[in-house]
């Protein structure tokens, strides 16, 4: 299991679009997709997930409606909008624009300068 990185600020919102958009979960199933889909190096502490899905509900990104888990009770589960969908595009676009640019920069040696 690799060691556990911590998230880069503005990432949490971009992790949640798209732990939900692989089929909608509860909040306590998001923090375990998110585990899942970084196989273990991302872990993200309830206390940030909540108000992220709140704020996340509130901008229209996601919609959230009340069912029940798989232990039985009662959950609040979350879906993509087609505004969730747009905004996980434009900020996935734009992460791996960014990340390749610093893997470009990191990986440039002395003689290709």
């Amino acid at each position: 299991m690799p060691s556990q990185a911590q998230i880069l600020p503005g990432t949490l919102d971009l992790l949640i679009l798209k732990a939900v958009s692989l089929g909608p979960l509860h909040g306590y199933g998001v923090l375990l997709r998110i585990g899942q889909i970084s196989q273990g190096a991302l872990l993200i502490e309830q206390g940030a997930l909540y108000p992220a899905l709140f704020r996340l509900v509130r901008q229209g990104l996601l919609k959230a409606s009340w069912g029940t888990s798989d232990n039985n009770r009662r959950a609040k589960f979350y879906e993509l909008t087609s505004a969730g969908r747009k905004r996980l595009r434009q900020e996935a676009d734009g992460w791996n624009r960014l990340a390749t640019a610093i893997a470009s920069a990191l990986n440039t040696q002395p003689e290709e300068i």
